[in-house]
């Protein structure tokens, strides 16, 4: 059955899953504000046109380039310094830069929620440019408290911060695992319940299922490309971002 779709194309969907991922940017996360979360959104655009960035890309490493980021001035130095690096060379982000950041005072929970941010943000700008859509003006931000919660079950042992696996969910977090997957690219943010939450209800429009997947033909028959042809897309993708998952 091929699902309802808008006047430029867009199945119905992925544009409601799309206009959720905007309005929630506006809102308070775990750890960041509604408002310090659009600040974020706006340093992420503010990346691309940063000569520290486009520099640090086209050397050997990262690491040899030493600047200041054209930044917009609103966030702390380690925050735009994580905000540009995981926007514009996310491939060779290492142990050693991420705990920099720490030591300067960036807190493990909240560099998880500002990667979902980002990934975010970015997603929903990439699809508008392909689409050929201008590129969405920030929503008004939501005032609020975070609710600054942290996984008692979250562990060290997967990579460099801790992460949650299925039997460390207490009643006090959303059980992503049983919706999206126990794959370690839920579990990657998963310190953050919420923002897994948050992107993945985005990712499975843009994507699919990922637990479902030997199932998924039949029921994604109604896209304009097989999965298949979305598998090749997703992993040419991933190679050009130098995702190494």
């Amino acid at each position: 059955m091929t699902e309802e779709r808008l006047p430029d194309g867009t199945r119905r969907g992925l544009a409601q899953a799309m206009e959720r991922a905007w309005q929630r940017l506006a809102r308070p996360g775990t750890w960041w504000t509604g408002a310090e979360r659009l600040a974020i959104v706006a340093e992420t655009r503010q990346a691309d046109a940063c000569v520290l960035c486009q520099t640090r890309k086209e050397a050997l490493s990262p690491n040899h380039v030493e600047g200041r980021h054209d930044s917009l001035g609103i966030l702390d130095e380690a925050v735009v310094e994580a905000i540009h690096r995981i926007r514009t060379d996310a491939g060779r982000v290492s142990s050693g830069w991420l705990k920099g950041l720490l030591e300067q005072g960036l807190e493990d929970t909240h560099y998880i929620e500002l990667v979902g941010v980002v990934s975010t943000l970015s997603a929903l700008d990439a699809v508008d440019l392909t689409m050929g859509h201008q590129q969405r003006a920030l929503p008004e931000p939501v005032a609020g408290k975070p609710k600054r919660h942290r996984p008692s079950g979250a562990q060290m042992g997967l990579g460099w911060l801790p992460t949650l696996n299925p039997d460390g969910l207490t009643p006090q977090e959303p059980d992503f695992f049983s919706k999206y997957g126990d794959y370690n690219v839920q579990k990657a943010m998963s310190l953050v319940p919420d923002e897994v939450m948050g992107f993945f209800d985005l990712d499975t429009e843009l994507y699919f299922y990922e637990r479902e997947l030997p199932q998924r033909a039949e029921q994604e028959a109604g896209r304009a490309i097989t999965p298949m042809q979305i598998e090749m897309i997703a992993a040419r993708a991933a190679s050009l971002n130098g995702c190494h998952y």
